[in-house]
């Protein structure tokens, strides 16, 4: 899957049938074509909820737990996550665009058919997470951590990963020839099923030599 660039919210399909989100979020529940915009949600309690075809526009989520919560076709823009608890959602055929997610948990997801445009990602726990058909593009990732993850099909254009960890990860057909940077800081031997070019061959020359116990020396 490649989006080039990210769609407004009158390209999407069910525009025409998005109503403007009024109310609370709660437990368990079902949000079907609703826009939320502009909207501040501090310790929103949505666990189990089910959002579909429904569009995020200036969200922000401070703290709040959305755990096991599944999102399907939803569009977000300018959304920001801060502390918020996404363990074990699910994303189906998703995009998000110019969001920022700190201190999120989200270990133990599913994400399928997602891309993130121009997204920033601090501090993000993606531990145990499985990842088909998700693209990064133009993001910034520090401090992300795969561990343990399952990534297929994933590419990261445009993209930096500053201080990713990937120990234990499973990585098949995973692209990142087209990363601006490849800060990888633990996990350097799960990078098997990933593609890299030459240039960052050497850049991860020095971690690949240490994580074999490769002692190089020109003396």
């Amino acid at each position: 899957m490649r989006v080039s660039t990210p769609r407004d919210l009158a390209a999407l399909p069910y525009a025409a049938r998005l109503e403007p989100f009024t109310g609370r979020l709660g437990h368990s529940g079902s949000y079907e074509w609703l826009h939320f915009d502009g909207t501040a949600f501090g310790d929103a309690e949505a666990g189990s909820s089910l959002f579909s075809q429904s569009a995020f526009s200036s969200v922000s989520f401070e703290g709040g737990r959305l755990r096991r919560s599944r999102f399907d076709e939803v569009w977000l823009h300018a959304v920001r996550m801060v502390g918020t608890n996404l363990a074990e959602t699910t994303w189906l055929d998703a995009e998000c665009a110019a969001g920022v997610l700190a201190g999120t948990e989200i270990h133990g997801s599913e994400m399928r058919r997602v891309v993130f445009h121009q997204c920033k990602f601090d501090s993000v726990n993606l531990r145990a997470s499985s990842l088909k058909d998700v693209v990064f593009v133009d993001c910034l990732l520090r401090d992300v951590d795969f561990g343990g993850a399952r990534l297929a099909d994933v590419r990261f254009p445009g993209s930096t990963l500053d201080r990713a960890r990937f120990d234990r990860a499973t990585l098949t057909r995973v692209d990142l020839r087209e990363a601006t940077a490849l800060g990888i800081i633990t996990g350097i031997g799960s990078l098997g099923g990933a593609t890299i070019d030459t240039a960052q061959l050497f850049d991860l020359a020095p971690a690949l030599a240490q994580h074999i116990g490769l002692t190089v020396s020109d003396t």
